[in-house]
């Protein structure tokens, strides 16, 4: 079995990579800052902190696989991606682990985002790293999407920058993705993985509503700026690596499964 360890494994990807790993027969360890005091007898938890630098010793021991998945978009981002990459890659590097496979975002070399471009800092250590590396972009999960869009479904006007293109695909499937390059030989850059199709950020909005049975009005609310003029140039998308399946318009009903049989608001 192939001793794993996954950073971040209360997230998102970490949570969608636990469970994928555990089924595909790897030995999982999971990290994080603060571990659940109950789970799965299949998982190993560990407490890590990535900004003290500690616990990275013992999160490392017998490891073979690094699934760095921690990360920071609504922290500090730089003393979370970078810096604390920069700690594991030295830890990592300290015990020879065979692969440190990095998740990343499609567009981070594009899109003058101060998240992204940690992340790309952050990308740039993996690379030059002494260990063998992989690296794994994806586009925007649907999951992230539906949270803009819960944080704005109760106001009486959807103000959205509604020509903006996003290609959001599900989390699961980039999780099959990563853990197929989670293999004792490092695969360098990869290909990237979008979803199946690419809507503007209006069309997502309207299925949205759609599947939630909400009448609330979207205007387009143009958004200045270099970071949003990268955005609705595309590159936040990735036409040519269509590896998603799952539609949005599959995803929101999965996730809202009952909401379409309630009174319109």
């Amino acid at each position: 079995m192939i001793q794993t360890l996954v950073t971040g494994a209360t997230g998102t990807l970490g949570t969608a990579l636990r469970q994928r790993l555990t089924e595909t027969d790897y030995a999982v360890r999971a990290a994080s800052r603060a571990p659940p005091k109950e789970s799965s007898t299949d998982i190993d938890w560990v407490e890590l902190d990535l900004l003290e630098g500690t616990g990275l010793e013992s999160a490392l021991e017998n490891i073979d696989v690094v699934i760095h998945s921690a990360t920071a978009p609504r922290g500090d981002t730089a003393a979370v991606d970078v810096q604390g990459t920069k700690r594991l890659l030295k830890a990592a590097e300290a015990v020879d682990v065979e692969n440190f496979l990095y998740p990343s975002i499609v567009g981070v070399d594009e899109i003058p985002f101060s998240y992204y471009e940690h992340k790309r800092v952050a990308e740039e250590g993996v690379e030059e790293s002494t260990i063998p590396t992989t690296i794994v972009r994806a586009t925007q999960f649907h999951s992230f999407i539906a949270e803009l869009l819960d944080s704005v479904a109760k106001l009486p006007l959807w103000p959205l920058p509604t020509n903006v293109p996003i290609q959001s695909v599900d989390v699961g499937e980039v999780a099959d993705v990563i853990v197929d390059h989670a293999t004792l030989t490092a695969s360098g850059r990869t290909d990237p993985v979008g979803g199946p199709t690419i809507h503007s950020v209006g069309e997502l909005a309207q299925a949205y509503r759609r599947t939630r049975g909400l009448r609330r009005p979207i205007i387009r609310f143009p958004i200045p700026g270099k970071t949003m003029a990268a955005f609705r140039s595309g590159h936040a998308t990735c036409p040519d690596y269509r590896v998603g399946t799952t539609t949005w318009e599959e995803w929101l009903t999965e996730r809202y499964p009952h909401e379409t049989e309630r009174t319109p608001i």
